[in-house]
């Protein structure tokens, strides 16, 4: 996603009511994780969970492929006073050493991946013995009366309600189910997960074994 597209995204991504809801789940994501632990995350789009992260006193770093995604989420950043390390790069092929990360996060972007498995053996990879990674995406199995509630609670006009709708229910079809998620999970050096869902969302949780 990139240039105006992108930009018209972001917009419709910064209404009052999904940002609170990136700050509560910034805040559930990373209870528990040490003060000035290293979180990672994938595709942070215009970066509103990286933002609420890095208010939190994390160290917070950001990789996604769109050069405009880059752009946005440094700037909103640097205007929330925060300091989020945005970089471009590939889910697949993270470049960053082994270890790097207490936590890595992905939300809304999972089902857009390539290469899926890869992308998780690089989550695994980077991540310290002990370490988790939480994806949080759109469910296969949404009902459409799920997506018109949650449509209904981001607080857009009706045009824009209208036009995030047919896009989200194209994308729907390129999500991934429960079952999928697991037969993921069970492929790539996590070997497991744990799976929760809720509306049209699921959320798989996956741990780096301690040494």
């Amino acid at each position: 996603m990139e240039g105006a597209v992108a930009r018209w995204y972001a917009r419709q991504r910064a209404s009052a009511p999904q940002l609170a809801a990136v700050r509560r789940f910034a805040a559930e994501v990373t209870a528990g994780l040490p003060a000035g632990a290293a979180v990672l995350e994938v595709a942070p789009g215009p970066g509103h969970l990286a933002v609420e992260t890095a208010r939190l006193g994390f160290a917070v770093t950001g990789l996604d492929l769109s050069r405009t995604f880059v752009e946005i989420a440094t700037g909103n950043a640097r205007r929330a006073g925060v300091h989020v390390d945005v970089l471009r790069g590939d889910a697949a092929d993270l470049p960053f050493p082994d270890g790097s990360f207490d936590l890595v996060v992905c939300q809304a972007a999972f089902k857009n991946f390539g290469r899926p498995v890869r992308a998780l053996d690089e989550m695994h990879r980077v991540l310290r013995p002990g370490g988790r990674a939480v994806i949080q995406d759109m469910s296969r199995e949404a009902s459409r009366a799920a997506v018109d509630e949650e449509i209904g609670g981001m607080g857009l006009t009706p045009l824009n309600a209208l036009m995030t709708k047919v896009p989200l229910l194209a994308l729907r079809r390129r999500a991934y189910s429960r079952d999928l998620f697991a037969r993921l999970a069970a492929e790539s050096a996590f070997g497991t997960c744990e799976i929760r869902t809720e509306g049209i969302s699921v959320e798989v949780r996956l741990t780096r074994p301690a040494r």
